[in-house]
């Protein structure tokens, strides 16, 4: 299945794809009326194209039929999947890997700032829920605004790439009809972006928060020398297991390299962050 679009059946077969729900089967009037609901416009698809995209699914491997059911294959599950990641930025990917990297930086700093200036524990108590309360509403804005003005910048992107191909297509009727669903495909889209940021938003803010805050207990709630040992040993396993891996299987890199670089990139954070802390202390 090409990603250019290039006629009316290539734009079907993107919105057949992504209104399958996660079991993967659905009865073919269900599903056409379900295309109309997502699309918000009756009738906007012909059956005699539907049927023409359902078969031209069946082709590729990506459909089988079972009297009047639809179900999608292994194939079409996993397209299905990257298509609904594309346009409605449904999985989390970076929201995640900035709240850990950013709330094992921040417990980092904090304890080991306790552990040079002997802190007590109100005042590091203090100082932690100051330091992770501003970081965690810093990344809770950034992604409202930054990703919302991001995923606009690319859904108009997309939709510029998309009606390219459509342009060519020599019978009027087919390219009305097709400009028409490229529309109402991205009035849709539009309207998601928002609950898709205040998710990204709220799971990036939520993730800081709590990936700072545990460390930051166990050093406070245990006796020494244990509290800085279990702390260190959660971020550790954190960054080294969970954030490795999340970042590895995504990037489809070896998770050596991966743990490299973040614990590279965390490290001097860390240190910078210390020094500018010790120059304005001094």
């Amino acid at each position: 299945m090409a990603f250019r679009l290039s006629e009316l059946h290539d734009i079907l077969r993107v919105i057949l794809l992504i209104n399958f729900g996660r079991s993967c089967v659905c009865e073919k009037e269900k599903l056409a009326g379900r295309i109309q609901k997502f699309l918000g416009c009756y009738p906007c698809v012909e059956k005699s194209d539907l049927d023409e995209s359902i078969n031209e699914l069946v082709g590729e491997g990506l459909l089988t039929l079972e009297g009047d059911k639809v179900l999608l294959t292994e194939k079409g599950a996993k397209l299905r999947k990257e298509f609904k990641s594309l346009l409605f930025k449904e999985e989390p990917i970076i929201e995640v890997v900035a709240g850990l990297t950013d709330g094992s930086i921040t417990s980092l700093i904090v304890i080991t700032s306790a552990i040079f200036a002997g802190l007590g524990t109100p005042a590091t108590l203090f100082a932690a829920f100051l330091t992770l309360a501003a970081v965690s509403v810093t990344n809770f804005s950034s992604f409202i605004l930054g990703g919302k003005t991001e995923d606009i910048a690319d859904l108009i992107n997309l939709r510029t790439l998309m009606e390219y191909g459509l342009h060519t297509i020599p019978d009027k009727e087919e390219r009305d009809t097709s400009l028409m669903l490229i529309k109402n495909l991205f009035l849709v889209l539009s309207r998601a972006i928002g609950r898709s940021n205040l998710i990204s938003a709220t799971i990036c803010g939520l993730t800081t928060f709590l990936s700072g805050s545990i460390p930051i207990m166990f050093y406070l709630v245990l006796p020494p020398p244990f509290n800085i040992i279990i702390s260190l040993s959660f971020v550790g396993v954190v960054v080294g297991i969970f954030l490795t891996r999340y970042r590895s299987r995504k990037t489809k890199v070896h998770w050596r390299f991966t743990l490299l670089e973040t614990l590279g990139l965390i490290i001097v954070a860390v240190i910078i962050s210390l020094l500018i802390g010790g120059t304005v202390w001094a």
